[in-house]
Formats: structure tokens, sequence, C-alpha cells
């Protein structure tokens, strides 16, 4: 049984497409944490957490951290280079052919390394301080991924660590 050198070629230029359209999205950033809210365990301290203590939002603040990139390696550049190739390798016959590989050389390279610098990127992350000032007069504050529905001046409870609205 004979198998065609274009068929493994274009065989071979789909299944590398379609491993690098797979790298393109970015990995979601799911949400821990739901209402009511659980404190950091630094922030809870034990000879306060045994009781239930009451107050008023405060303060809402965002808070924001950045990871820095790692960059490119190169290993997206070789790979997209590899695959435009084979991919360019498929249009033309004689110079034609050379120069379409050429130009699938290049292109690929640069959307490979391009892929590869939008997944080692920076990212930016959100999360939310809520600072509650208590009945007898003390703040406290929980460091959160979402305040949820609660605003400025709302009543809340505080047990064990946990705010929760009143």
């Amino acid at each position: 049984m004979k198998i065609s050198m274009r068929f493994v070629s274009v065989t071979a230029s789909v299944l590398a497409l379609a491993t690098l359209t797979a790298c393109v999205a970015p990995a979601p950033i799911y949400q821990t944490s739901r209402y009511p809210y659980q404190a950091p365990p630094q922030a809870i301290q034990y000879h306060e957490a045994a009781y239930v203590e009451y107050g008023h939002v405060a303060n809402i603040e965002v808070l924001r951290s950045e990871t820095a990139g790692t960059g490119t390696s190169g290993g997206g550049a070789v790979a997209g280079g590899v695959i435009g190739g084979v991919v360019g390798n498929q249009f033309g016959r004689g110079s034609g052919r050379a120069a379409a590989t050429a130009l699938g050389i290049v292109g690929g390279a640069l959307l490979g390394n391009t892929i590869e610098a939008q997944q080692n990127g920076p990212r930016v992350y959100e999360s939310y301080r809520v600072s509650v000032q208590t009945d007898r007069g003390g703040y406290r504050a929980f460091d959160v991924q979402s305040p949820g529905d609660l605003r400025i001046g709302d009543r809340v409870r505080i047990d064990n660590g946990h705010i929760s609205r009143m």
C-alpha cells in the first residue's frame, strides 16, 4: 500500500496546526471563594476567633498583583517555522514551491513566536480587601476574590474568620 507524500504532509500540517491553535487561548482564572467569605489563615488571630463580632464595612479596595512573564524561548518560533514550511511546501511547483515554503517558514515562525509570547506574558490578577470596623472600635481586613454584594456601610457579622452580611 503506497501512501502519497502529499497526504502525509497535509495530515501532519493539520495535526500541527490543531496543536498550535490549542495553545492560543489563555488559561482561565477561576474564582475560588464565594460568599460568605473565609479570611486567610494569617488574618485570623486565635484569641479573637472564638467569638462573634459585629461591625460595618468601612472600605473595599482593589488589590492588583502582576506576575512577570517568562518571555519567549524560541520553541514557538521553531515549531511555527516547521509547520509553516510543511504547509507552504504544499503549494506551487518548482521555484514557486520553494518560495511558498520559504514564506511559510517565515510566517509560521513569526506566528509561533507571537503565540508563545502571549502564553508566557505577564498576567494581572485582581482581588479585594474588605475592611470592617467592629463595634468595639477595631478594624479587621479580609482579602477576598470578589466582594459580592457587600457595599461600604453594610452591617456584617464576623464568626470564626467568616464575614457575612446581616
